[in-house]
């Protein structure tokens, strides 16, 4: 029990740790010798073991730490604001925390921690009410500032300065600071006035020259990158965008910026794309839309798991966004996980933050339902709830339309197909698929009005050509004229088998036998690569070219 009264408590040592740090500190901020960080490091964290309620162990380690790169932004932030939570009224708490925010390109929640330092110190505030000057100079050189932004540094510089006489020690060091951040501010005032006026090539000229003459490229070639993103110049945007993260690798927007222009430029360069969204990841609290990104681009490179992850877990950190749920549902229809699809489509469905978007969306679920699950009833449910949802969804109206054409209810598929017309009488797809219905019906006629009008509305359809010729073929015994048809079809498409059989058949009718013999015997060449026909049929033919 003497041994324990003698040894001195837990808070006592914390204190002699504490204060071990500080000399450390000190020392290394005169001689910037790496041993001096390092032993100031390990009083900071003998003090934090010791005593966890002392606020400025944690303040300082975090500025160390991060400054030797042993934890990131986040982390530091985290830091200072458990000091801030252990002592509210703490001055350099809230400083420091403001400090990083404003690294961090959060500058809303760090002018938020510099008025609290502000309120807590009153009349010794010049500090914070300097630091929170220059913050906000910092946000109108890498942001466009409004007028409120200017009259608060103004403000707060000039009220930090009267304040001075209250803490002399920051006189030297605020203005040496404030006449750097001044320089960026002439630059960056002049660059942006010529941008406004759309003299591209002399803000770049300005931009470049307060890169050779401030400290601060991180921010003028973030300029010069915008610059080259409007003249289209996306190489040189990259480059720009790259050396603003060699000065300053933890700047978020930047980040933000050569993803999207990798993803959206240069889509050789997927996997580029993806590590930047992943150093997104490291840097952003908000880190659904870049899992939401990341899954599209996994899914460009074909990569289906990493995909789906992407996608979900996007999708698990807000359940409720219907377009990280269609994009789920996307990539698990392309891994052949139908269900899981079907069920994120219909979620989708449900949370409809737009109906012409959802009728697309319904589009894509009604047709699981078709091709997949055969089930008719449900995709023409869907198809008309999407039709319901956007009346003038062209596509939906030839899906359902083809859906009773393979239930062979022509009359449904007839008044769909002519929907689409009434809807959009310039697209041909809606005439060639009538045609095929009405052909179907026997209303020969109407079917050669839909198809005259499916090949006016687009002379280089082949398909619409082959089948007209088949209508005067079959329907009109019109053999000169199918041939015409045909022989169009097959100069649109050299490789167009069924063009040839038909042609074949049209040249026997007439009796142009070696014609018919010749397109017979490509329609068996060309059917050995598309196996589109039955060979032993088109042979049958040929020989009974030449039978006596």
């Amino acid at each position: 029990m003497s041994e324990q009264i003698l040894m001195p408590n837990n808070s006592e040592m914390a204190k002699n740790s504490l204060e071990k740090a500080r000399e450390a500190h000190e020392r290394y901020l005169i001689r910037q010798q790496n041993s001096d960080l390092q032993e100031a490091i390990e009083h900071y964290v003998d003090a934090v073991k010791l005593d966890p309620t002392l606020p400025e162990s944690y303040y300082r380690l975090a500025s160390l730490m991060w400054e030797q790169g042993q934890i990131s932004i986040t982390t530091a932030i985290e830091q200072c604001k458990t000091a801030c939570s252990l002592a509210p009224d703490n001055m350099n708490a809230h400083m420091y925390t403001g400090f990083f925010m404003k690294l961090a390109q959060d500058f809303k929640s760090a002018e938020k921690e510099f008025k609290s330092a502000i309120r807590t110190s009153k009349l010794k505030s010049a500090r914070p009410r300097l630091i929170l000057s220059q913050s906000i100079l910092q946000k109108i050189n890498s942001k466009d500032g409004n007028i409120a932004d200017y009259a608060n540094f103004v403000y707060y510089l000039l009220s930090g300065s009267l304040m001075l006489a209250w803490d002399k020690p920051a006189i030297k060091m605020f203005y040496k600071n404030i006449s750097d951040d001044l320089s960026v501010f002439k630059y960056n005032t002049i660059g942006k006035f010529l941008e406004k006026f759309k003299m591209l090539p002399a803000a770049e000229n300005i931009y470049k020259k307060a890169v050779e003459s401030t400290e601060h490229g991180e921010i003028f070639y973030n300029r010069m990158g915008d610059i080259a993103l409007k003249n289209k110049d996306f190489d040189l945007a990259i480059d720009s965008y790259k050396k603003v993260l060699d000065a300053n690798p933890l700047n978020r927007d930047v980040w933000a910026k050569l993803a999207t222009v990798t993803q959206t430029y240069f889509p050789d360069c997927q996997d580029e794309a993806i590590d930047c969204y992943e150093k997104l990841l490291e840097l952003d609290e908000n880190k659904a839309p870049i899992y939401y990104e990341l899954g599209h681009l996994y899914m460009s490179k074909d990569d289906r798991i990493n995909s789906i992850s992407a996608f979900k877990l996007a999708t698990d950190l807000e359940p409720e966004n219907p377009f990280y749920n269609n994009s789920l549902a996307y990539a698990y229809s392309k891994a052949e996980l139908y269900d899981e699809a079907i069920e994120h489509y219909q979620k989708a469905i449900d949370l409809n933050p737009d109906n012409e978007w959802t009728s697309i969306v319904c589009h894509a679920l009604g047709s699981l339902y078709a091709e997949v699950k055969g089930n008719v009833d449900a995709a023409v449910a869907t198809y008309q709830a999407g039709i319901i949802l956007d009346s003038k969804n062209y596509d939906l109206y030839l899906a359902l339309g083809d859906i009773y054409m393979a239930d062979y209810d022509l009359d449904k598929a007839i008044k769909a197909y002519c929907d689409a017309i009434t809807l959009n009488p310039n697209d041909y797809r809606g005439y060639s698929k009538a045609g095929i219905a009405l052909w179907e019906k026997d209303y020969l006629e109407e079917a050669l009005v839909a198809y005259h009008k499916a090949v006016e509305l687009n002379p280089e359809n082949e398909f619409a050509r082959n089948n007209l010729g088949i209508l005067y073929l079959d329907g009109l015994m019109d053999a000169e004229h199918a041939l015409e048809y045909f022989e169009e079809a097959i100069e649109l498409n050299p490789s167009y088998t069924l063009a040839y059989f038909n042609a074949g058949r049209a040249s026997q009718a007439m009796g142009f036998t070696n014609d018919a013999a010749n397109y017979y015997q490509m329609a068996i060449d060309l059917n050995k690569l598309t196996n589109e026909l039955d060979e032993e049929d088109i042979k049958t033919r040929l020989h009974k070219l030449f039978e006596i």
